[in-house]
């Protein structure tokens, strides 16, 4: 019983660890959309509601010409995979501005002198 509760013990320990940020990082995190969004303020209004107030024109989408163009386009021609490759190539730009990966999170890669292998 004593050896359950202590198991019990440190993993709850290891999950608040887990979920415990330092005050001085503020950074958005990730939201999946459901519930009240984290990187809000409690008086601000709605970012949705404001973006829905006021969409954004179409021409600010730099793939609407492109998607244009791949619908006249031979499906699975070099040409299309030419102009599908420059759309995912933007949508991937375009995600990568919006995402943030805490530095924490991210391992770096040990020096390439820094080799370990064994003793034999």
């Amino acid at each position: 019983m004593m050896r359950r509760g202590f198991v019990l013990l440190t993993f709850c320990a290891a999950l608040i660890g887990c979920a415990v940020a330092p005050a001085q990082e503020r950074r958005p995190i990730a939201w999946d959309g459901l519930g009240r969004d984290p990187n809000q303020a409690a008086n601000r209004p709605s970012a949705t509601k404001r973006r829905a107030a006021n969409p954004k024109p179409a021409q600010d989408n730099p793939n609407q010409e492109r998607e244009r163009v791949l619908g006249t386009l031979r499906p699975y021609s070099e040409a299309w995979w030419a102009v599908h490759d420059e759309i995912e190539a933007e949508n991937d730009r375009q995600l990568g501005t919006k995402l943030v990966i805490c530095p924490r999170c991210v391992q770096s890669s040990p020096p390439k002198d820094d080799v370990t292998g064994s003793i034999r």
